[in-house]
């Protein structure tokens, strides 16, 4: 059980240490790499930019022995995020700013940094949000900023609110040129978990998914939808967008299908997201090109 939380600023006082905390990894963008990515996301990536957007997420991943790893999959905590009283783990959002476009080929150095912890109550209980800077660089040459919004939470209640009814239902629009009508299995899941050496299990152990984490089934990847929504935005801005915000709203299990959809807005923004088979909105983005 998560610890209670009487107290945010005590708690946020406890884990300082770890705010400024850096890590430092290389990594190459090689071809197998980029068909390996293309492969697994077809037909649904852009192919404008020389590197698929959000193939990024595929370098440098958290690498540790299995006997550094905790019951979830991830790397135990304590090790490379803070350990924190609260188990469930869920990508909330963030922002990636685009200095240029990934290179072919490229040496990529990726430096993390724990920028920020706090604490506070939800809906649904007790939350922790722990928020990571990514820099990318090829040779001194800034690619990508990406801030990343992790968010912890209390094991799963029978009073708490039912995950399906954190966001309103959706009619999902017909496919077409701004809108994507995708087929998740637990094989497209397999592949994304293998690319970005994610083992974090509710991605792919169904027992351990509804049982432990009380999800209605196997997660889709936060990483995964935020990947689609920006490979659309790219197709409809004609280039990489220079700034993507986005932010996760409910979870998305595994389902007859999820929609992605776009819609160009005043200065050419993209409106983006992803709407699950039941009508649920799991996740919105925004794409600006200033």
């Amino acid at each position: 059980m998560g610890k209670p939380m009487t107290d945010n600023i005590s708690l946020a006082e406890h884990f300082k240490d770890w705010v400024g905390r850096r890590y430092q990894r290389d990594d190459v963008i090689d071809r197998r790499l980029v068909e390996h990515f293309s492969a697994m996301l077809a037909p649904h990536f852009s192919k404008i930019p020389p590197v698929p957007p959000g193939l990024f997420w595929c370098l440098s991943p958290d690498v540790l022995p299995s006997e550094d790893l905790g019951g979830d999959g991830h790397p135990r905590m304590g090790l490379l995020m803070p350990a924190l009283p609260l188990p469930r783990r869920m990508w909330a959002g963030g922002e990636l700013v685009f200095h240029r476009d990934f290179s072919l080929d490229a040496r990529v150095t990726k430096t993390s940094t724990i920028e920020n912890i706090y604490f506070k109550k939800g809906r649904s209980g007790d939350l922790a949000f722990v928020t990571v800077r990514h820099h990318y660089h090829e040779a001194q040459h800034l690619v990508l900023d990406e801030r990343q919004d992790i968010v912890y939470r209390d094991p799963p209640s029978e009073t708490a609110m039912p995950e399906t009814q954190i966001a309103d239902n959706k009619q999902s629009p017909e496919p077409g040129p701004t809108v994507w009508r995708v087929v998740p299995d637990p094989v497209l899941l397999f592949r994304y978990s293998a690319l970005t050496m994610n083992g974090h299990r509710i991605h792919y152990d169904h027992p351990y998914a509804t049982g432990i984490e009380g999800y209605k089934g196997v997660v889709v990847h936060g990483p995964l939808q935020a990947t689609l929504m920006l490979n659309l935005a790219t197709n409809l801005l004609g280039k990489l967008p220079e700034k993507f915000t986005y932010r996760g709203l409910a979870p998305l299990t595994l389902g007859a299908h999820l929609t992605v959809s776009g819609t160009v807005g005043a200065g050419d923004n993209i409106s983006t997201s992803v709407i699950s088979s039941t009508g649920i909105e799991t996740m919105t983005g925004i794409a600006t090109d200033n």
